[in-house]
């Protein structure tokens, strides 16, 4: 059986999150208690894809989940993924605010939205740090469900490494495990006829390859990561996510993420140990 647990933050995407799975073929579950997940699978043993969102909505059962979490995955007849969506505060209470729904926590926390954020966030800490995490913060919903379907499609026996471009002023990704900052390096933007493009254009490629800096600092990262993976594997990681950051997340960024994933994406790197996804966060 294939079970994804999706768990993160309300307002953070996890009913996008859950709709996608659905419409790859998961029999999808909402706000189950994590108590209960066990005598579901039981029932439902004959189905082959399984997803369930479990959140603060199932209430105290919800301390329970990372055990539920480390005695599934040591089931052999299934094969468990943990997915966690998250946002930033100010993108959550907006959320909140736009839909005028109210917090899960409101009954028994006081203080507001911003305190609610605060309790879920500690309740689900350690949940967070077992699961493949996904920022959601100023993503619509398409992006996220491209996502989830790239990651969908990977071997989780295997790590996967996620090279993330974004840009500073929009904010670090929460998601990040590694962030490397390449403000540094010269910039496309003050060229006008580079402006409007991307680094995925030819031209701005071209104007990053001119610079020895970048190529330099693309080494270097890669070069970190290669050496530092297999401690990240034995801590028994399932996702790393090394994110890059430029000024706007537009050209910088961009260019060096496309590299980086090609260099890790090569069938004889690491004798293909990892598999490679890549987000490009604020691309226009």
């Amino acid at each position: 059986m294939k079970l994804v647990l999706v768990s993160g933050f309300s307002g953070s995407g996890k009913s996008v999150a859950l709709k996608a799975l659905e419409d790859a073929g998961y029999f999808a579950v909402d706000n189950l208690p994590a108590t209960l997940v066990e005598s579901l699978l039981l029932e439902m043993k004959a189905l082959p894809k399984i997803a369930i969102a479990i959140d603060v909505r199932a209430g105290e059962s919800v301390a329970t989940l990372p055990h539920l979490i480390n005695k599934l995955r040591d089931n052999q007849a299934i094969d468990c993924r943990l997915l966690f969506i998250e946002a930033n505060d100010d993108s959550i209470a907006r959320r909140f605010a736009e839909t005028r729904r109210p917090h899960p926590l409101t009954d028994r926390i006081h203080g507001g939205v911003a305190a609610c954020i605060n309790e879920e966030r500690r309740l689900l800490a350690e949940v967070a740090e077992m699961a493949h995490r996904m920022d959601t913060s100023g993503v619509n919903a398409n992006v996220l469900r491209g996502w989830i379907n790239d990651w969908l499609q990977l071997d989780r026996a295997q790590l996967s490494l996620t090279f993330l471009s974004f840009g500073f002023k929009h904010g670090i990704p929460m998601d990040a495990d590694l962030v490397f900052d390449a403000r540094f390096l010269p910039n496309p933007y003050y060229d006008p006829a580079l402006r409007p493009l991307t680094g995925r254009d030819a031209s701005v490629q071209a104007f990053l390859r001119s610079d020895l800096n970048v190529g330099h600092f693309v080494d270097d990262i890669a070069a970190f990561v290669m050496r530092w993976l297999p401690a990240f594997s034995r801590d028994n990681r399932s996702a790393l996510t090394i994110a890059i950051g430029c000024t706007g997340g537009q050209h910088r960024s961009v260019f060096i993420v496309e590299q980086l994933s090609q260099q890790f994406g090569m069938t004889d790197n690491l004798n293909n140990q990892q598999q490679v996804l890549v987000r490009h966060r604020d691309l226009s």
